[in-house]
């Protein structure tokens, strides 16, 4: 297995007495891991040392084997030579050259050269705009020329530091599919750097959080999107349920699209564009906690679609001791209700009680369909 390996601690300097980094973490060099934690948590520190922009660590990182920093024995190979890609938030693109030209320019320091650039125009979708000058170009067409221009450089690992922040909530759908299908179709690593929990639920397979410099959780995506709404951390996110379901059918005539949590229960969500989202294709959605209801009999003569029945496995009380967050196992799924402490008293729930959870279609989100941007909250904002 393909590997990065990281043990880093800040040096001190003069001018670096506010922020610390402690980091010692193995991460699976594949697919896409997505980095996640508030402003000030390490995140774009640990990509630029990745990348060797970051002088101030000492420590060690290893990828695929070969030592890329080891401050105790002086080696420090240059950024140059990482063959290791970086798209920043903003494109940084060459402002007198051409798409193309830019395009051109990544290729040619390219050690391989293996790509074909006309291919990955077209992937990247990009055939329309190749003569324009960068600065004719949208925010969203700059930063697919950004990734295309990495992607040419053929590194072995892509580093993405919040590419879609500036971008309108159409352009972040679409360019997040796109990154999906350029990770799935060239098989480059990615790490991705985001405030948008939405966004790396969307697209990563793994999850590395960070608070104050350290590496407080790491796994699979949905598991510690999970372990974030139960743990008490210093970052608050909009407590929600993580899913992958199958999409089962578009059911054009009630406006739904039906997804298969397994052989016997499906859930119904508003109906999905049919050619982006196939039958039978996997859907990352997502529930907040405030949108599943809890009864303690099963819903009949409901507007509301959504039911299932569930065994209530933990109880967690919000710090403000005003709200109550439920996991409920539901057909070998964890669901997460939050309701206010009047309703757990007053249904006398416990760990254990068989109850019903439901919720409406339109509480089932994805990324195009959401227009929560930032899914950080504060404590006097909810919990």
């Amino acid at each position: 297995m393909t590997e990065l390996l990281i043990n880093l601690t800040s040096k001190k300097t003069p001018t670096n007495k506010q922020f610390s980094l402690a980091i010692n973490q193995r991460i699976e060099n594949k697919g896409i891991t997505g980095i996640f934690g508030p402003s000030g948590s390490g995140k774009t520190t640990l990509l630029r040392a990745i990348a060797g922009l970051e002088q101030h660590l000492q420590g060690e990182i290893n990828f695929n084997g070969k030592t890329l920093l080891n401050t105790n024995n002086k080696i420090f190979i240059k950024a140059e030579q990482r063959n290791i890609g970086l798209v920043f938030q903003n494109s940084r693109l060459f402002p007198h050259l051409s798409v193309y030209e830019n395009l051109i320019y990544a290729q040619k320091r390219s050690k391989k050269s293996t790509l074909n650039i006309d291919k990955i125009i077209v992937l990247t979708e990009l055939k329309n705009l190749i003569h324009k000058q960068s600065q004719q170009l949208s925010s969203g067409e700059q930063q697919r020329v950004a990734l295309a221009r990495a992607i040419l450089a053929e590194p072995q690992l892509l580093l993405l530091d919040e590419p879609l922040s500036a971008l309108d909530q159409r352009n972040k759908g679409k360019m997040l599919t796109l990154l999906i299908k350029i990770q799935q179709q060239l098989n480059i690593p990615m790490l991705y750097v985001s405030h948008s929990l939405a966004e790396l639920q969307q697209s990563a397979d793994r999850l590395l959080v960070l608070a104050h410099g350290k590496v407080i959780d790491y796994g699979n995506i949905h598991q510690v999107i999970h372990r974030l709404n139960e743990q008490p951390t210093d970052i608050n996110i909009h407590q929600q349920t993580s899913l992958a379901l199958v999409v089962k059918q578009h059911d054009k005539t009630h406006g739904l699209t039906e997804l298969q949590l397994n052989d016997q229960h499906s859930l119904y969500m508003p109906l999905l564009n049919a050619q982006q989202y196939k039958q039978g294709n996997s859907l990352r959605c997502f529930i907040f906690a405030s949108d599943i209801s809890i009864t303690l009999q099963e819903p009949f003569n409901s507007s509301i679609v959504n039911h299932l029945k569930g065994k209530i496995t933990q109880v967690s009380m919000s710090t403000n001791k005003q709200a109550v967050l439920l996991a409920i196992n539901c057909v070998q799924h964890t669901f997460y209700s939050q309701i206010s402490l009047m309703s757990y008293k007053k249904l006398n729930l416990t760990q254990g009680l068989k109850v019903f959870i439901q919720f409406k279609a339109s509480a089932i989100k994805t990324l195009t369909n959401s227009t929560t941007q930032n899914h950080i909250i504060t404590e006097e904002n909810g919990c």
